[in-house]
């Protein structure tokens, strides 16, 4: 049985019993076992399985610096509150542990036993430096002592030199020196960042057999040459070791006066944040162990060992090689013919455009800005930002925007995590240029994606919006599934303006004509919408909700998901990633089915759907369902009017993802996940691929013809 499995409610149990609710720590960690999967997956082509496996390491390093330590730093504050599933902080890591361990040995498995020797039959080979030739060595040798050995800096531990700082993520050696006046001693060397993880190893004359692509671990060459670091001693030996810390930024409200300020400040204590993490290879001894876990302050419990090298997230330098071959097709994003050869004004004047990316290329919301800073008749330009990027093409056509003399505001979320320092930049970059630059709000961040351009026109002032579900991003454009509306629709931009004003100077706005905005009455407006598919189901049948989110949490919603499936309504979710949600239950939720695709796309767009008694109400937006989005938020979910964009979102969206048969994964009572399978007879369906064909052949980009069905 799955360790997320609990006690079984009774029939017509309290809607808010801890047996309803599946952690959500142990939830991720199902998530990334899915991620996983995919890297274990023989149908995905080779360098997308390695990045697979590497984006799995990449998670776990942010569910250890966010999650992990914070319900560390719960344990040491003796808070015991639980979790809606009843767990204390305490009971949920020692749960965390026991999940990690085997799963952590399913990656050291899969990369010794599959990934590296398959990658080894591509001519994609990670050496030993021992393995190497003695000339191959003196190559390497020559590149440490010229390029490397000039970064390095030994650290001793002794009485006469405290313990070293060691940074998060960062990957270090433990050295053991034999000092011929003292014996044993312990010395720290950091592994410079400013070097690539994979070395390559150096084409050698005359040996034409040897394989394209050939890469020294750089820890692996830096203990070979290590002894030059300690002149006079004796190296005796080297083991690589990681550390994770607690690096979430906390802003208290007797110090963000300045917000800028702040989070600056916050970014410098967050290097030295409490170690939660020790990641070290299998053949550390005891005695160096005790050493880190000692002077670390952490518990024994707290230290991974593995056979694998550490950090494996670095593995993705492996896919950006040029391989073709080895990884997915490039896909070619598409422009909607009704956009190609006529002004983009001109063009959303006259109907709606709604793009699916990344089938469908974002650059329409890239010249929507460009042309608005450069069109004469633009008087102004409002943006929120909250991921970028860098180098963003939409920050500098904002500047360029302030530069022509438009009146240009952009709300830069400061508080985005781990784009904070990036964001920090941009926000100087557009003040520099005369732009009116919010910082976001104290205690809310700003994840609502929102772009709003006020034209004169012939008939008087226009305003052009631009709402959607992903964030303004040109790289991630082409690797996250979102939708985008461009549209003049005269209420939701008197929502967009009210929102914007809100969002800029002081407002108590608590109304809206079309948006559902977080915090101030999308929870509501939600709850209310379930409620009146149950009163539609109940006076006319076929109640029908659709839900499509990153993460479920939110009790209170979960709660009314559940009233939902008890009056009889069908429920269906597409949930990503975290599900606190239990589906089959007995009396409880029988009507609600879970599904989870993880594929070649991350699916980052949010719908929601609600059968109405056959007036269907299709909703976009930012917003998961977790309190963070519903409370502590400003987020925008937004209607879509318009029939035929209904019945595209619907068939090429959402009945589409329901009906994947390859990329899905149905969440089961216990909380563990299954592949869904075709029924005897029907076809394989993988929709991100479906989609990707679709689009390909489609003849007419002015509508998008439905999916067969």
């Amino acid at each position: 049985m799955s360790p997320l499995a609990r006690q079984q409610p009774a029939e017509a149990a309290d809607l808010d019993k801890p047996s309803l609710f599946i952690n959500r720590e142990l939830s991720w960690i199902e998530f990334n076992r899915r991620v996983l999967e995919e890297a274990k997956d023989p149908a995905n082509p080779l360098l997308e399985r390695v990045k697979f496996l590497a984006i799995f390491n990449s998670n776990l390093d942010e569910f250890f610096m966010i999650r992990v330590s914070g319900l560390r730093q719960q344990v040491n504050e003796a808070v015991i509150d639980r979790s809606p599933d009843g767990l204390t902080p305490g009971e949920q890591l020692s749960e965390i542990y026991k999940c990690l361990g085997p799963l952590l040995q399913e990656q050291n498995l899969l990369w010794h036993e599959v990934l590296r020797p398959e990658l080894e039959r591509h001519q994609i080979e990670l050496w030993s430096y021992k393995s190497l030739s003695p000339e191959e060595q003196e190559h390497l040798n020559a590149f440490f002592n010229e390029e490397i050995f000039p970064t390095l800096t030994p650290l001793a531990f002794d009485p006469s030199h405290p313990f070293p700082h060691i940074s998060n993520l960062s990957l270090s050696l433990a050295v053991v020196i034999d000092d011929p006046k003292n014996g044993e001693r312990f010395a720290r060397v950091k592994v410079p960042v400013v070097h690539p993880r994979l070395v390559p190893a150096p084409p050698i004359s005359g040996e034409v057999a040897l394989p394209p692509f050939r890469f020294v671990w750089i820890e692996d060459l830096i203990s070979a040459n290590c002894q030059r670091l300690f002149p006079g001693m004796s190296v005796k030996a080297c083991y690589p070791f990681r550390v994770t810390r607690n690096t979430d930024i906390e802003i208290e409200q007797d110090e963000a006066a300045d917000l800028l300020r702040t989070l600056e400040e916050g970014l410098r204590r967050r290097r030295f944040g409490s170690v939660v993490r020790l990641e070290a290879h299998t053949n550390l001894p005891e005695r160096i162990r005790t050493i880190l876990v000692n002077n670390l302050k952490i518990s024994p419990s707290e230290v991974y060992l593995a056979d694998a090298p550490l950090g494996l997230s670095d593995l993705m330098g492996l896919h950006h090689l040029d391989l073709p071959a080895l990884k997915d097709p490039v896909l070619r994003p598409h422009i909607p013919r009704v956009l190609e050869g006529e002004d983009l004004f001109s063009v959303i004047q006259r109907e709606d455009i709604l793009l699916h990316h990344p089938y469908e290329s974002f650059s329409p919301v890239l010249e929507l800005i460009k042309q608005a800073a450069r069109d004469p008749h633009v008087l102004a330009i409002k943006q929120t930002l909250y991921r970028v990027g860098t180098n963003s093409p939409i920050v500098a056509a904002l500047i360029r925007a302030a530069e022509n003399g438009k009146q240009v505001a952009v709300v830069v979320e400061l508080k985005a995590r781990f784009d904070e320092e990036n964001n920090i930049e941009w926000a100087r970059a557009l003040e520099r240029a005369g732009v009116h630059v919010t910082y976001g709000l104290m205690y809310l961040k700003v994840h609502a994606k929102l772009a709003l351009v006020v034209r004169r026109e012939a008939g008087g002032i226009r305003r052009y919006i631009h709402l959607g579900t992903g964030n303004y991003n040109v790289l991630s454009s082409r690797l996250y599934t979102d939708l985008g509306l461009l549209t003049t629709d005269r209420e939701m931009a008197d929502d967009v303006t009210d929102l914007f004003n809100a969002l800029t100077g002081y407002s108590n706005q608590q109304e809206y004509k079309k948006l559902l905005v977080a915090p101030v009455n999308l929870r509501a407006k939600l709850i209310a919408l379930i409620d009146m598919e149950i009163k539609f189901h109940q006076s006319q049948g076929n109640g029908h909700v659709i839900i499509k989110v990153n993460s479920l949490v939110d009790p209170q919603l979960i709660q009314k998901i559940y009233q939902a499936s008890r009056a009889g309504v069908k429920v269906d979710l597409l949930v990503r990633g975290i599900c606190a949600l239990r589906p089959g239950v007995p009396g409880v939720s029988e009507n609600v089915r879970v599904i989870s695709i993880v594929g070649r796309f991350l699916e980052h767009s949010r719908i929601y759907y609600f059968y109405h008694g056959g007036a269907e109400h299709i909703y976009l937006g930012s917003a998961d369902l977790m309190q963070r989005n519903l409370d502590r938020r400003v987020e925008v979910i937004f209607p879509i009017d318009n029939p035929q964009l209904k019945i595209n979102i619907k068939r090429n969206v959402l009945d589409l993802e329901l009906r994947d048969t390859v990329k899905a994964r149905l969440l089961q009572t216990d909380g563990s996940y299954v592949r869904l399978q075709p029924a005897p007879g029907e076809p394989w369906i993988n929709s991100q691929e479906q989609l990707i064909d679709i689009y390909t052949r489609i003849e007419d980009q002015e509508q998008i013809r439905p999916a067969a069905m």
